[in-house]
């Protein structure tokens, strides 16, 4: 990892500290942002930025107005850190693009694991770099996905969650399980994350969201 650059961005200079000591102890480069402005003038200067780490409530352009603006030419994963949990948050930050929250007080360990766990589906390698069921295609080193040879703009949880639909077609998976596989890290909520992020996914795959199963009193199932 002593190559990965992560982005930390918060007003607040005790938290930015708080998160830069433990990434650093994990061996991460870390750059630095104290508001929204300056968060992207790194951004758009640094091409090797892995991950970013951005706070909601900031100074001159909120964490909001940030994701947007990155979103408009990066699929780099965000993190987002909220100091409260609301639906109504998590529904704007998934629909701005938005790959993970973290609500505060956090504990490092929490985020260093979200973080890795994120890192290591995007940046190690694949053994089998292309999948493709019923029509949809994925490049898994790429990160493109095509249905009928058109490709599909997804966030990095949606493409994560395809994924891992299509490398088990045809099994029923509980709500626990694609927690468990695709979050990869000890998750302490509920089902709306995965129905949420499987409402996106369906109304981005157009007549292919019928792949994608409800198994009642389970969860989902991919059938192609």
């Amino acid at each position: 990892m002593s190559s990965t650059t992560i982005l930390i961005v918060d007003d607040e200079q005790r938290m930015r500290k708080l998160v830069r000591d433990y990434m650093i102890r994990e061996g991460y480069i870390v750059l630095e942002a104290s508001n929204g402005r300056q968060a992207l003038e790194i951004f758009n200067s640094d091409t090797n930025i892995s991950l970013i780490i951005l706070d909601v409530m900031m100074p001159e352009m909120d964490g909001w107005q940030v994701c947007a603006e990155i979103r408009k030419t990066s699929r780099v994963p965000i993190i987002m850190l909220t100091a409260k949990s609301d639906e109504r948050d998590e529904l704007k930050g998934f629909d701005l693009g938005v790959d993970e929250y973290v609500t505060k007080p956090f504990s490092p360990r929490t985020l260093s694991a979200r973080v890795n766990a994120i890192l290591r589906r995007t940046m190690g390698s694949a053994v089998e770099k292309h999948l493709t069921a019923g029509g949809i295609e994925m490049d898994k080193t790429a990160h493109i996905v095509t249905i009928d040879g058109s490709p599909v703009d997804l966030s990095f949880k949606e493409f994560e969650l395809l994924q891992y639909f299509m490398e088990n077609n045809g099994v029923a998976l509980s709500r626990e399980r694609i927690l468990n596989s695709v979050w990869n890290y000890d998750y302490y909520g509920d089902a709306r994350t995965i129905d949420t992020h499987v409402k996106k996914l369906r109304s981005k795959l157009g007549d292919k969201a019928a792949l994608i199963k409800t198994v009642w009193g389970i969860g989902y199932k991919f059938e192609a």
